[in-house]
Order: C-alpha cells, then structure tokens, then sequence
C-alpha cells in the first residue's frame, strides 16, 4: 500500500485515547503465596480502583477484592505496599475508610483495626497502615503507620502490631514497636521470627539520599529488644531488607556510588554480595518495591538498571557470580521468587507492561497479565533510541529517542518534525523503555518524542543523581533543552516546533524551561509545580523537606525558592502553555495551576485550564486520562496550525 503524503501532526492513528483508557491496567505490587501469585491491578474503568487479582498454577485470574473495596494506601499520599498474603487470607488497606480487613478465600473481608465514630472527632479516623509483614508466630501484621489525627502538626509514622483477631480490648488500632524518628518502612521478618528489620530515615533526607538500617530481636511477648543499628546513614541510600531462607540479611545500599547487593557477616560486619557500575535499587517512592527475591538460600533472582536499561540476572551467593538471563524486557521491577519460579512487572520497546513469570531450570518467561490486550501492528510502533548528548559543565545526560512512525503515512522531503519533550516526574524517577502508548499516541500522529533521563535521574549511579542537589529548576531544564538542541543539530526535528511537557516534579521542570528560557514554543503542565515556595509550605509530610537538598532549605534560602518559581516570573513567559490538575491533589494543590493561568490570562497568552473533580496527584480514572491527552494534542493543533486527522473535543483556550 502506498504511503499517504500528510504533515507531520496530522496523521490519522489507530492508538486512540479510548482505546488506551478501554484496554487498559495498571500491574504492580507481585506476591506469592505457595502455588499461586497475587498483584494489584490499576482498573481506569472503574474509577482507579485497585485490586487484588489471584492467579492459579493453571493461569485462572480471580478477583480477590469485592466491587465496593479498593485495596490503596495513603501512607505518604504515593501508598504502595496495600496487601499481603498468606494461606490464601489477603490483608489490605481499604481507601475510603484506611482501615485493614482480613478477607479469608471465598469470605467477605472483615475489618481488623477500628472505625471513625460517625460524626464524631476521632483519633482513629485518621490512622493509615502500609507495608505488612505478617507473625504468623504471634497471629499480628507488622506494619508502618501514620498518624494524623493531630492537626496542629505533621503526622506520626511509627512501626506497629495489629492482632489478626481484630481490634483489642482498649479499643487501640495496634500497638507501637518503634518510634522517634519521621520515617519508616519495609519491616522485614526473619525466618524463624526471632528478629526484625526494617528502614527508618529523617527530614530533611529523601530515602534515596539517606536510610538507616535497623536489626532488633523480639521478646517473647513480640516486643523489641536489642536494637541496634546494621548500617546505612544520612550519606547512605539502603533499599528493600530482605532475609534469605538460613537467616542472612541481606539488602540493598548505594555507598559504592552504585545501589548493590550486600549481606551481614556472622560477625555482625557487611561484605557485598556482587559489585557492579549498576543499579539493583531504585527511589523507594512507593512501598513494597523490589528488585531482587531468594529462589533458595544461595540463588537470588534480581533486575538491575546498566544506562537505564533494566536486565534480569541469577546470583550464586556463594560465589558472587552474575549470570545474565536473556528476556526480551528492558524494564523489570516488582520482582518475587518461590519455588522453581519468578514472578515480575516486565515491559519493552514492543511490549505494553505484563505480569511475567520466569520457570527458573527452563528459563522460559510466560505472561500472565498484559496492562493491554489490543494488539497493534509494529508498523505504527516507533522503538526508542538511547541517546547520550552534551550538556552543561562538559558533561552528558541521557534520552529515549521516539522519531514518528505510521506506517501508512509519509511527509514532503525537508519537513521536520515536531518534538515533544518530555520530562519525566520525581525528580529522581526515570524515563524506561517499556512500550508506552502515551507515547506513541504522538508519535503515530508525527510527532517526535525525547523522554529526557536529565541529571538526577536514576539508573546511573549516585553521582549522577545527585546532579539535581541545590540545582533543581537549572540542571534538569538544561538538560531537557540540551537534549532537544541535539536533535535539531541533527535535522530529527524542527526547531520552531519544540514542545515540553511534564506532570508534578516534571511539570515544574516543564514550567521553568517555559518561563526562564525561550526555547519551546509550547509546552502541557499536568498537576505541576509553579510555585516552589508554596510547596515547601504547603505539602504532605513525606515530600515536606525535599526541596531542601533540591533546591535549599527553607525558609533560609527563601531567596532560592522566589527566584526559581514560575509563578513570580510570568512576565518572561512568551509562549502558549496548558494546564491540568486534578482538585483534590494534595502534593500540589490546585491553587498553584491557578494562580499561573491567571496570570498568564492576564498577560495575554494563549492558556488552557482543564480540572478534573475527584482527582488526586495523577490522574485515575479512565474518562480523564483520555481528556487529558486529547485536549493535550488539540492544544497543539491550535497553536502549531495543522490539521488533525480525527475529531477531538476542543478545549478553551483563551487570548488564542
């Protein structure tokens, strides 16, 4: 067939948004329970509920979670670590009550920690519960919770005990093992149960800059005793504690400059288990990540990240060996063992992200759950190019390179292409290479995607991650630039139709490179940050300090914080600029988008405002990820002048 002749933008494509919302989920969170694997599904059609989701040894899918449960934390507002399982009885936190329920197979869950009093001014309306570990020894969860019942200051997280028999008798929803510092998270059981880990950090530290390790042993009664410190500290990132099957700890720390596997010795020292330049951890954003899982006391199944790339590997503990297991995945995480097996969230150039197991003596891979099922033919898919490019001080940064692709289309010779910039949210998260159809929604429209790993991205190493310290609002925007100046030099696109976009900490990169720079000519805000004063003053606790080592502490370098905000420079803007938030955001709350659209409705620059009820930090539900992204392109095709191949449904745009 004959390649239609049409302008880049104005291909007609068969990746839809209603096509995206209708077939898809979002898989996370693999546990395994004897036979059977268990994961959380994402479910846009029914509003972002979240559900836990049993598969057989035969590959039977049942739902766990009953239509009127979504199975989500809000321990720091990003949740993670919603269940656990064992024996086939779920535990997990409901979202609209946050209590825990125990829900036995074929039963109706049972809550196990109090209800708010109607009406009333409760303690216990405001307790949340993440990252379980289950005692069967002593029948209690062992878990993180956070406390806002006090509103007069931030709220308390501590490590608690709640019985598996429910509420006890003075009415308290469990009983606390540790406590004093800000933060905590993956408690971590021994086999035998004599002995328990866990990560705890403090302000104004993120995780990925600095976790302590911890080690107590447990009384008879379960209380704590013996605490004492295994390593890790305000200059050290420690991830995911895991104990092998004969009782070795074993986890994940950065103090090498790259996040390896290490192991305590008998003599209570630390040796590494492999060393390598690559990344076998990850910002621990959410909890419940991981990276690696025990197959059997001396074989660990693990994913690690070598210039963005993720692999999956075999580790003999004994020898310290690393064998390469060939997948056709270049992004793996959420990874489990058991017996024989392994189970993991993979994705690729060409594959939408799937639940995957690994038979660990054939070395096959089956997929067990696809996030979409509809199959597109590789003629409209474009395949990523890694990029390295030079940037400022002499160094590199690094990219995905997404040029467009239809196969039923073709442009005039010397037309180039538009190019979306897209920077991605963390700021120390990291663009991957699993098939995105966000992104070849643009692409099979003709318009060139760069999905920037700006510095203080991970997947490369400590000192590149902490590029970003103090300069955030200046490396990450000239790389993103940078990156987009690479590819005009190379004729891959045109320089007068450069567009960025960004959502949260990537939509503050995006409103920076707008503001202080000229050299896009459009660019999409979803829920981003405008004003960074007002978000060192007005956030949730867990993100409450980190724009101390992004940007200063506040409010000493409240200089810093002014300077760098958008919001108090709409007078450089130049350029048409979009905006979509969500009203119930509590990272960054709606006002911040507000006050940026008036302003620039003030000054007389094309701006659009879309605001979706009900949504919180990052977009849910299907009929507003659709919205979004449509209203996104039509933006463009307003700005830019061409032609869209089908109808979408326009967005006000004002002073265009």
């Amino acid at each position: 067939m004959t390649a239609k002749v049409a302008p880049y933008g104005s291909w007609r494509s068969p990746i839809t948004s209603e096509l995206i919302v209708r077939e898809m989920v979002g898989l996370n969170q693999t546990r395994i329970d004897g036979p059977d694997t268990y994961w959380i599904e994402m479910r846009p059609s029914e509003g972002g509920r979240n559900v836990i989701v049993k598969c057989n040894l035969e590959g039977k899918l049942t739902d766990v979670t009953p239509p009127e449960f979504n199975a989500r934390t809000r321990v720091h507002e990003y949740g993670g670590g919603d269940y656990v399982v064992h024996q086939g009885t779920a535990f997990f936190s409901n979202f609209s009550d946050q209590r825990i329920y125990r829900q036995a197979h074929g039963s109706k869950p049972e809550p196990l920690t109090p209800d708010c009093e109607q009406g009333a001014v409760s303690p216990r309306c405001s307790l949340r519960y993440a990252d379980a570990v289950i005692d069967v020894e002593r029948k209690r969860l062992l878990c993180v919770r956070e406390d806002h019942s006090n509103h007069e200051r931030e709220a308390v997280n501590t490590l608690v005990s709640v019985r598996l028999d429910g509420v006890d008798g003075s009415g308290d929803a469990g009983a606390i093992l540790i406590s004093g510092n800000d933060f905590y998270s993956s408690p971590r059981l021994s086999p035998d149960g004599s002995r328990l880990s866990w990560l705890t950090w403090n302000h104004p530290n993120m995780p990925w800059d600095g976790t302590e390790l911890w080690v107590a042993d447990l009384a008879p009664d379960g209380a704590l005793i013996s605490s004492r410190r295994v390593g890790g500290g305000v200059n050290e990132s420690i991830f995911q504690p895991e104990w092998s099957a004969d009782g070795i700890l074993h986890f994940v720390s950065d103090q090498s400059g790259w996040w390896n596997i290490y192991r305590q010795t008998q003599d209570g020292g630390i040796e590494p288990v492999q060393t390598r330049e690559a990344e076998f951890g990850a910002p621990q954003w959410v909890f419940g990540m991981s990276t690696y899982a025990f197959a059997s006391p001396k074989l660990i199944v693990c994913t690690y990240a070598e210039r963005g790339i993720w692999h999956l590997g075999l580790i003999d503990t004994s020898a310290g060996a690393l064998e390469q297991v060939e997948t056709p995945y270049t992004d793996i995480s959420f990874l489990r063992a058991g017996e024989g097996r392994a189970v993991f969230r993979a994705g690729s150039p060409t594959h939408t992200a799937a639940m995957v197991q690994l038979d660990l003596s054939t070395r096959e891979t089956r997929v067990l759950r696809s996030s979409h099922n509809m199959a597109i033919e590789p003629g409209y898919l474009s395949v990523p190019q890694p990029i390295e490019f030079p940037t400022e001080a002499g160094l590199k940064a690094y990219a995905f390179f997404y040029p467009p692709q239809n196969q039923d289309y073709a442009t005039s010779s010397g037309e180039r292409p538009p190019l979306l910039v897209k920077s991605h949210g963390g700021p120390t998260s990291a663009a991957v290479t699993r098939l995105s159809l966000d992104i070849q929604y643009w692409t099979s429209r003709g318009i060139a995607v760069l999905d920037v790993n700006y510095g203080g991205s991970s997947g490369y190493g400590r000192e590149y991650r902490q590029r970003l310290v103090g300069q955030w609002g200046i490396v990450d925007v000239d790389d993103c630039i940078n990156g987009a100046l690479f590819l005009v030099g190379r004729e891959d696109s045109d320089e007068a139709r450069l567009m960025i976009d960004g959502a949260s900490a990537g939509g503050y990169t995006t409103l920076c490179a707008l503001t202080f720079r000229d050299t896009f000519a459009a660019g999409a805000s979803h829920f981003g940050v405008s004003d960074a004063e007002a978000l060192a003053k007005d956030t949730h606790k867990f993100e409450s300090r980190y724009l101390d080592g992004l940007i200063g502490p506040y409010p000493e370098r409240r200089d810093l914080y002014i300077e760098r905000s958008p919001i108090n420079f709409t007078d450089r803007l130049s350029c048409p600029v979009i905006f979509f938030q969500g009203l119930e955001d509590k990272v960054v709350p709606p006002s911040q988008a507000e006050k940026m659209v008036e302003a620039l409705r003030m000054k007389g620059l094309p701006v659009a405002y879309v605001a979706f009820p009900g949504e919180q930090h990052g977009f849910r539900r299907a009929e507003n990820i659709r919205r979004s992204l449509d209203a996104e392109l039509y933006f463009y095709s307003r700005v830019f002048g061409f032609e869209l191949a089908e109808p979408v449904e326009p967005v006000e745009i004002d002073n265009l």
